[in-house]
């Protein structure tokens, strides 16, 4: 078999792989794919999609993003500052994993709005990197809305809000 053009992926996460002092059949447990695949994945003669680049950095606990720059998913310089803003948002450990989804969210509206899209297949891996304490639903209506698949998220009509933004409670706003 040929070597496909992978960039550095093989290598990067062979490495990865070792500094976690996994093995490869751990690893593909880990991550939820065979052995011999993940095989192939590292001597560059498998490319794998995004869904399986997220399993895989999630196994690693490292950057699904990263991954996506090295199998050429992401263009390193274009999408450069991207991967780092979103990287920044998903580390910051005084967000939670709902704030962390809503300032994406924006933070890609805003993106597409000045003309920059991402494809509805990294949107996915991306909300699932965001998403991992959500149900698949939920993540996959976050991913159709970053993506533009869905023309508009769904809209409740809420009741009043206090000064933080939180729901009132209706018993005290009754009165």
């Amino acid at each position: 078999m040929a070597s496909l053009n992978v960039g550095n992926l093989g290598e990067y996460l062979r490495e990865q792989r070792r500094n976690a002092q996994l093995s490869l059949r751990q690893l593909a447990d880990a991550a939820g794919v065979s052995n011999p695949y993940l095989s192939q994945i590292e001597r560059g003669l498998r490319k794998p999609s995004a869904e399986v680049l997220q399993q895989v950095a999630k196994a690693l606990r490292i950057s699904a993003e990263t991954l996506y720059v090295r199998a050429g998913i992401l263009d390193a310089e274009r999408d450069r500052d991207e991967v780092e803003t979103r990287a920044v948002i998903l580390a910051d450990p005084t967000l939670n994993e709902r704030q962390k989804q809503v300032l994406l969210q924006i933070y890609e509206s805003f993106r597409k709005e000045n003309g920059f899209e991402i494809t509805p297949d990294l949107a996915r891996g991306m909300a699932q990197n965001v998403t991992q304490d959500m149900g698949q639903d939920e993540a996959q209506g976050m991913a159709e809305h970053i993506s533009g698949t869905q023309q508009a998220p769904d809209t409740a009509v809420r009741g009043p809000r206090t000064a933080d933004g939180s729901d009132a409670d209706p018993q005290q706003t009754a009165s």
